[in-house]
């Protein structure tokens, strides 16, 4: 694909939906970064009805940390992995505030070196809580990426990558937004919605389809 090609696709995708963000429901970095640590494995409507409930009770390290692992667990026993994820965030809370004054820190290294933070998450919180031009590769983004041939890779770090450097400037700090939206609800995995894609005649997906059906 070429870059004229990836220029007019992201065009499109801020046409319509000029203000993506992320589904998951926050008001601060904290409040962001563990509602993506709880994501992990889940779907962001469950961390919503799960983090809906334990923010007005808890919504900093101290607050966390004075429920403990146990009680916390009773506000995210309805996600997937939650007897880990507990653990984590506990950990990380207890992390954030030793190191960092209980505020998150905005470089990749210390984002990283909190329990239960990968690259992925790092990669949401610097874009999401703080405006780095970063590309999280989750499932759909990756599907995406590769089926659309917009930035093709083995891996999610390969992919990563070449979005990084294949997309325009100044589309970069939307861009995971409207690919992560674009796979959960039009190419999505097993069906893809090609009859309501704003980007048919730019995909270069061999196995499109005019409809959906």
């Amino acid at each position: 694909m070429n870059n004229e090609k990836r220029a007019r696709i992201f065009a499109r995708l801020k046409q319509s939906n000029p203000n993506p963000t992320t589904e998951l429901n926050y008001s601060n970095p904290f409040e962001l970064l563990i509602a993506v640590i709880l994501s992990a494995q889940a779907t962001d409507v469950s961390v919503n009805l799960a983090t809906d409930k334990l923010y007005p009770v808890a919504n900093t390290p101290e607050s966390i940390l004075k429920l403990g692992e146990s009680g916390l667990k009773k506000y995210i026993r309805t996600i997937g992995l939650f007897n880990t994820k507990a653990k984590n965030v506990i950990a990380t809370c207890q992390h954030l505030v030793d190191e960092h004054n209980s505020r998150v820190p905005d470089t990749r290294d210390a984002l990283e070196a909190l329990p239960g933070v990968g690259r992925k998450t790092a990669n949401v919180v610097l874009n999401t809580a703080f405006g780095h031009p970063t590309m999280a590769v989750d499932t759909h983004i990756f599907r995406v990426s590769n089926r659309t041939r917009l930035a093709g890779g083995k891996t999610v770090l390969a992919v990563e990558k070449k979005l990084l450097k294949t997309t325009p400037s100044e589309y970069l700090v939307d861009a995971h937004h409207w690919l992560i939206l674009h796979g959960r609800y039009t190419c999505t995995a097993r069906k893809p919605k090609c009859g309501e894609c704003v980007i048919y005649d730019l995909c270069e997906f061999k196995d499109k389809t005019p409809t959906d059906s």
